[in-house]
């Protein structure tokens, strides 16, 4: 098939706000390209008012496939879907969310496309040639990787929170309703237990306080609670807290969460690579270590050298005051 039969950006993900971040981005490429920008819909009883809202937020076109076995994600039918979709109408450029569940259908589609896939991308270009180039992390945060795919569709994974969502506006579009055998997956799901969280979600939180080696004690936790508090933020960890000591479940680092927050406090933290690489979009960073050579103060906007231990309760008190 003749690369010149490939036309059109197209955006997915199985979490809605995060496919409003793709469509943000989609929209800038599509228009370098003067192609058209579409969404897929997938799931069961879909809300024909979502597709509008993808249209106000830049879709020149929304597919919506809507069958009882999408109901739930499964990333065999998933991919089987979206293939098919992309290989009836041949976009150049697939977007997918690098969401747990993104990732595990990106690498299927790229698949059965017979093409390549390129992850976790964090700027996307198109060059004189009119192709997708890409940046993204390698080497566990520590080089960055320019690349771009030698055949089409072109796909690469976006992280959430990379881009920003368009502000709405009434504008065009077309919803097309999507007709295609919804294969069975093998595998079934018995049971589903709701994962407790307690407050936001770190990917979704304004201000996070994260604590890493320097605190001595899970209880010690109780500082960077109270500091997170007043800020009305939310706590977090690095990768030994939560997988070495065990005190939380998830951390923050390129092998866990990527946060956005516009603060991120920094406690105790080292500042490794594979952490560093997790906080760098960031707006503000804030690092409070007594080691004045320790490597999160490069990544940080403002440093304190000294004991957390008196440093932490004393920002408590400031801010206390400060925001009253």
């Amino acid at each position: 098939m003749s690369s010149n039969e490939f036309k059109g950006v197209m955006v997915f993900s199985e979490n809605f706000e995060i496919l409003l971040e793709l469509l943000g981005k989609g929209r800038e490429l599509a228009d370098k390209l003067q192609v058209e920008l579409s969404a897929v819909l997938m799931g069961h009883n879909i809300d024909e008012e979502r597709g509008k809202d993808l249209i106000k937020h830049g879709a020149d076109k929304v597919y919506i496939v809507d069958n009882p076995i999408l109901e739930q994600f499964n990333a065999e039918p998933y991919a089987d879907v979206l293939s098919k979709i992309a290989s009836e109408y041949k976009p150049e450029i697939i977007l997918i969310g690098a969401t747990k569940r993104g990732k595990e259908l990106a690498p299927r589609v790229a698949t059965k496309l017979n093409t390549g896939c390129m992850t976790e991308c964090t700027k996307l270009d198109i060059d004189e040639e009119r192709r997708l180039v890409v940046t993204r992390l390698v080497y566990g945060g520590s080089s960055i990787a320019t690349e771009y795919s030698r055949v089409k569709p072109q796909i690469a994974t976006v992280s959430p929170h990379t881009f920003e969502k368009l502000a709405p506006e009434e504008r065009k579009g077309e919803i097309v309703k999507f007709e295609v055998e919804v294969k069975e997956p093998r595998t079934k799901v018995v049971e589903r237990k709701k994962k407790e969280i307690v407050g936001e979600r770190l990917e979704e939180a304004s201000v996070i306080v994260a604590g890493g080696r320097g605190i001595r004690s899970k209880e010690d936790f109780k500082l960077l609670e109270e500091l997170a508090k007043v800020l009305n933020g939310q706590v977090g960890c690095t990768r030994p807290i939560a997988a070495d000591y065990g005190w939380f479940t998830n951390w923050i680092g390129i092998s866990g969460v990527k946060i956005k927050p516009k603060l991120y406090i920094a406690v105790g933290i080292s500042g490794a690579i594979q952490h560093t690489a997790g906080i760098m979009d960031s707006k503000i960073i804030v690092a409070i270590n007594k080691d004045e050579e320790a490597p999160i103060f490069k990544a940080a906007d403002y440093g304190i050298v000294g004991d957390l231990y008196k440093i932490v309760p004393a920002l408590t008190e400031a801010f206390k005051k400060l925001l009253k």
